[in-house]
């Protein structure tokens, strides 16, 4: 059996808020996709599949969709379950695993669940060592070799998907050095894309931390793809065609420009963030691009040009005491653009409306998430000329 050209079920998912943005960038890859609850879904071949793992920039996962059934009793789970055909995604001798969450149906118990499943995998592929019980999320960032099965069950209907990613697909293996409060390269690359960014005109990040969002824009402004140098579970899947995750590599990495005219810099008040800036730089191949300074909001400089962008994340202040100091930084922030970033766009994370009204810019809400488990939106405007 060869996978290839046979056509599947997929789904590349999201953080909430974000499937707006997600559908746009599958597009315009050239899938046929369309955004449902909690990602994007598209019908392709296994290419398609090693294509969003390797391209998409703000999917968190991409998985195989295996089946989809309405279970109200174990009985008639396992009836589903033994019909699955678990031999498309591990052999006899491979480990299982199985992350199952349950909402609103009379199966609840998501232990059992997964050893049910677990069941009807070994008597279908015999010699499959499966794992009984659900693992959480963050047991599966850091998997071993076995397969991870991401069920989901809500109003008694299941859905049985096979992860073809392996590793969350944020990491891309530049950033090892961190600054505080880190932000998810799949956010980073939301909010560039939220912003409009046009991938030649400068972007600057005045309280960039670690780097994540100007090394995101480099990625981007380059057409490097996010995954060109990972491979992902489903390569690893019986009958995957020999050398096609070779081929997707080969094509993608024909595509990366050499270098890009874009000005793209990010700056930070704290050296050690700075330092830990240029290192993920340097990893992500990109430092040639991005320069990154140590200083002040208040001495941030921005490039004489008629069009720029700021993309950043500025700190909220989740502790006591925090309050009056981030709004006094947001005011500060918010004087700095207007004198002398006039005409440019400017996107950002913001927590809550008063201190969106501390920069008195008018900015618009394009997207709802979270970063860091801490609700926020992306507001997007323009700087008054």
């Amino acid at each position: 059996m060869t996978l290839s050209p046979i056509e599947h079920d997929w789904y590349a998912i999201v953080a909430p808020g974000l499937e707006a943005l997600a559908l746009a960038e599958a597009r315009a890859l050239g899938l046929d996709a369309q955004a449902e609850e909690g990602g994007v879904a598209w019908r392709g071949d296994s290419y398609s599949g090693l294509l969003a793992n390797a391209s998409l920039r703000i999917a968190s996962r991409v998985v195989m969709r295996l089946a989809t059934f309405e279970a109200r009793g174990f009985a008639e789970l396992e009836r589903h379950a033994r019909r699955i055909e678990w031999g498309r995604i591990v052999r006899p001798g491979d480990a299982l695993r199985f992350r199952v969450t349950c909402k609103k149906s009379r199966l609840y118990h998501s232990d059992a669940v997964a050893q049910r499943l677990a069941d009807a995998a070994m008597r279908v592929v015999p010699g499959v060592r499966a794992q009984g019980g659900s693992v959480d999320e963050e047991e599966t960032v850091d998997m071993d070799d076995s397969a991870l099965v991401v069920v989901r069950f809500m109003r008694d209907v299941c859905t049985v998907s096979a992860d073809s990613s392996g590793a969350l697909l944020h990491r891309r293996g530049y950033r090892q050095s961190t600054a505080k409060a880190p932000l998810r390269e799949t956010i980073a690359a939301a909010m560039i894309s939220a912003s409009g960014w046009d991938g030649v005109s400068p972007l600057i990040d005045p309280v960039c931390g670690s780097g994540t969002i100007p090394i995101e824009a480099a990625l981007r402004a380059r057409n490097i793809a996010p995954g060109l140098e990972r491979t992902f579970a489903m390569e690893g899947w019986p009958g995957m065609a020999v050398g096609l995750g070779e081929r997707l590599r080969s094509e993608l990495g024909k595509r990366v420009m050499r270098t890009s005219n874009a000005m793209i810099v990010g700056s930070d008040r704290d050296a050690g963030a700075i330092a830990a800036a240029r290192q993920n730089a340097e990893r992500a191949r990109v430092s040639d691009m991005v320069s990154f300074d140590i200083h002040s909001i208040s001495a941030a400089h921005f490039p004489e040009a008629p069009r720029g962008w700021i993309v950043m994340n500025p700190p909220y202040g989740v502790r006591v005491g925090d309050a009056d100091r981030v709004r006094d930084l947001w005011a500060q922030l918010g004087n700095v653009l207007r004198e002398r970033a006039a005409g440019w766009r400017v996107a950002l994370l913001s927590p809550e409306p008063a201190l969106d009204r501390q920069l008195k810019l008018r900015l618009e809400p394009v997207a709802s998430t979270s970063n860091g488990g801490i609700p926020v939106k992306m507001m997007v405007g323009d700087i008054p000329g």
